[in-house]
């Protein structure tokens, strides 16, 4: 269960947000406006099958992503040390890893997807260069993404243009 129901809707203005990243930057959305879409991937829990999955996948699929002229972006309520360390036993991850882990979970909180154990649900937002959310897939905690449904609505989203 979600402990807010005041969740970004498809339509509106994404939440903006700094995070720290396992790559040792500090990541704002808004910083991507103009320039590029950005698929923001809430997950749980580094060092669980299910996100050790979900993660390499999006690096794997990076370039295609980047093709499509859009920035990946993972959220989590770890900690950066933990981030770098799980970052690195699945081989590495170049796109950003952002701990939601202080103030704990608040932007997890902003995107309504912060449940009551106090980890991220697995939500994927697709959010076009001027910041308005264009697709939300809540896939549920033991469900991988499907990359290749992103993909095709971004290539939706690039016809559009």
């Amino acid at each position: 269960m979600l402990l807010f129901d005041d969740k970004p809707k498809i339509g509106k203005r994404a939440p903006d947000f700094i995070l720290p990243s396992h790559l040792g930057e500090r990541v704002t959305l808004s910083g991507y406006r103009g320039k590029k879409n950005v698929l923001l991937a809430f997950f749980p829990l580094s060092w669980t099958p299910v996100c050790s999955n979900q993660i390499p996948g999006y690096e794997r699929d990076a370039r295609r992503f980047d093709a499509m002229g859009t920035q990946i972006l993972a959220v989590s309520i770890d900690s950066i040390p933990s981030l770098q360390a799980w970052q690195k036993s699945l081989g590495g991850i170049l796109f950003p890893i952002l701990s939601d882990f202080w103030p704990h979970g608040m932007v997890s909180k902003k995107y309504g997807v912060l449940t009551e154990g106090g980890y991220a649900d697995r939500v994927v937002f697709i959010i076009d260069k001027e910041g308005v959310i264009r697709d939300i897939d809540r896939v549920g905690i033991k469900v991988v993404p499907d990359n290749e449904k992103a993909l095709k609505f971004l290539e939706g989203l690039q016809k559009e243009k």
